[in-house]
């Protein structure tokens, strides 16, 4: 079994505040009095969602307060001036917000650090699941079920469309896009497709049992985290014209083998 390389601290406080989210999140899950709202998006919005990105704003405040912070909840907070590296924390603190009032275990928190506009440590927590996925640049990236030891992750080697296994989140997606032709033709070239849905789609990529998630309507803490976590474990990541952005409001993962073949499909369509 690979070795795991030593943590950066930059890291091992990524995980640290995973444990923060859990601790607040999951005694919410399934509560009797979870509060609901609805943002002006028309999105919703509990007391966990809240209550985790209050706490995990307040920590890094406290232990990095030079680094800046990005929320799906709060908001911005600018890096404070150095000569030194920008450094950003870009959070989600509930991704998954309607699993999670419903009940559904397939929601997360996402954790991002970038550093002068590179995601450099990414940490996906889905304590519902009892797992938890971690990378940082050039160090792999890693499984951690509770209780157990780390288990380093890789892409699938998949290597024709044919072959391989989609998940693309949600049909309304695409349509708002006016891509739906795109998802039925891509749909068309593979051999099985489902929506999975949110990070665990991402996750089941970096683990080699996906080989393409692709989504639309998405912003940067919906994505930051799963960045160094699909790169490191061989994949690709870049938005559906294969540009080398998680901002500009798409999303497509592949093992890196099928990432060309697939925006040529969908941009084909």
């Amino acid at each position: 079994m690979p070795e795991q390389p030593t943590a950066s601290p930059d890291l091992v406080f990524a995980r640290q505040l995973a444990d923060l989210a859990e601790s607040i999140a999951l005694p919410r899950f399934r509560s009797a009095d979870l509060r609901i709202d609805t943002k002006p998006d028309r999105t919703h919005v509990t007391d966990a969602d809240l209550a985790v990105e209050h706490a995990l704003r307040e920590r890094i405040a406290s232990e990095r307060p030079s680094d800046g912070f990005f929320g799906e909840e709060s908001g911005t907070r600018e890096a404070a001036a150095s000569d030194g590296p920008v450094r950003r924390w870009i959070l989600d603190p509930i991704d998954g917000t309607a699993n999670f009032l419903r009940g559904v275990s397939n929601w997360a928190t996402l954790i991002a650090l970038e550093v002068d506009g590179t995601v450099t440590t990414g940490v996906v927590s889905m304590p519902a699941l009892g797992a938890r996925w971690f990378a940082e640049l050039g160090g792999g990236a890693w499984r951690e079920d509770r209780g157990a030891a780390p288990v380093r992750i890789r892409v699938s080697g998949v290597r024709e469309l044919a072959d391989a296994s989609l998940s693309f989140q949600s049909i309304g997606q695409w349509r708002t896009a006016e891509r739906t032709d795109a998802l039925l033709a891509l749909s068309s070239r593979v051999w099985r497709d489902r929506a999975y849905g949110d990070s665990w789609s991402y996750m089941l990529l970096a683990e080699g049992l996906l080989d393409i998630v692709a989504e639309f309507d998405v912003k940067a803490y919906d994505l930051a985290a799963h960045v160094p976590i699909v790169r490191e474990a061989g994949g690709r990541f870049t938005d559906v014209d294969g540009n080398e952005t998680a901002w500009s409001g798409s999303a497509l993962a592949t093992n890196g083998l099928l990432h060309a073949a697939t925006i040529a499909a969908i941009a084909e369509a």
